[in-house]
């Protein structure tokens, strides 16, 4: 069992003087070359990117989730993204660690993005280093899978012409649950 001292932290973060390269992450949890956060904030790919930069590797791969503006022949506007942040975070370092040490990692480093997210932008960024491009490649795309199948966060697709929108799990796919906008009846 860890120390107090060795255990993870999680810290809620009011500003840049504490997490130098990361976008102000509003959510934050790190230990040795693995970082996990949730921000409101927009994503900056060179910055995850200098997360996981090391002398020992020899590759970073960069995975970026854009929001794409249709979704099963729907326009969608934008999607909203939602979180219950601490277990969000104690899920995503889980996910990390593994991968981590499934492919023999240098760095990971994971962010999701929450609340509005537009057309085009960046909702997800996962930045992996290894000392090969193999190991590279294949822990950064299981991470992401990892991620949407297990992290709790939810989405809120807005679609263009319609009140409302759907609000579905990463993990659900074409699958989710309508919401009208309006008041719940209870």
């Amino acid at each position: 069992m860890a120390s107090p001292a060795e255990a993870p932290k999680i810290a809620t973060i009011q500003n840049d003087s504490v997490a130098p390269k990361m976008p102000n992450p509003h959510y934050r949890q790190q230990e040795e070359s693995i970082s996990v956060a949730l921000t409101h904030d927009i994503l900056d790919p060179l910055s995850i990117m200098a997360e996981v930069k090391s002398p020992k590797a020899g590759a970073i791969v960069l995975f970026a989730g854009t929001t794409r503006d249709n979704f099963d022949g729907k326009p969608v506007t934008h999607l909203e993204y939602t979180s219950y942040p601490p277990r969000a975070l104690q899920t995503m370092i889980s996910i990390a660690r593994s991968v981590k040490a499934k492919h023999s990692l240098t760095a990971i480093c994971m962010i999701h993005r929450l609340g509005v997210v537009p057309i085009s932008e960046e909702s997800i960024l996962i930045a992996v280093s290894a000392p090969h491009r193999h190991a590279a490649w294949r822990g950064g795309e299981e991470a992401l899978e990892e991620c949407k199948e297990k992290a709790e966060v939810w989405k809120l697709e807005e679609f263009g012409g319609e009140e409302g929108g759907v609000w579905r799990a990463n993990r659900d796919g074409a699958k989710g649950v309508r919401y009208d906008g309006g008041p719940e009846e209870g």
